[in-house]
């Protein structure tokens, strides 16, 4: 599964508080078809569905959805604030490739 830093548990803290309607929601975390190496992460506040995978950390929670589980095995969820970007990000393991930006990537094809 995939481990979260406790910089993104204080940063989806954060957005859950500031967002109206967001009680009972987490950060979802998939991998959808897109961007410019084949595959790219995805992330939204979003309800429990029946068969993700939940990373609970300190009263806040990360879904992940079956299929998406699979790429993100290993993978560490974090939220870095800095000058040259901002944001949560994603260092998979299963990369066999990222594109510049980091928000897309080509799997490492299994052995």
């Amino acid at each position: 599964m995939m481990s979260v830093t406790e910089s993104a548990v204080q940063q989806l803290r954060s957005l859950l508080q500031s967002h109206a309607g967001s009680s009972g929601k987490g950060l979802r975390v998939a991998i959808a078809k897109g961007g410019c190496s084949g595959l790219q992460y995805e992330m939204s506040l979003d309800a429990r569905k029946a068969g993700d995978a939940i990373v609970a950390r300190e009263g806040v929670e990360f879904l992940v959805d079956e299929e998406s589980a699979q790429l993100l095995r290993g993978a560490t969820l974090d939220y870095n604030d800095g000058l040259t970007g901002t944001g949560f990000q994603i260092l998979n393991p299963n990369a066999a490739r990222t594109c510049g930006c980091g928000t897309s990537f080509e799997p490492a094809q299994p052995a």
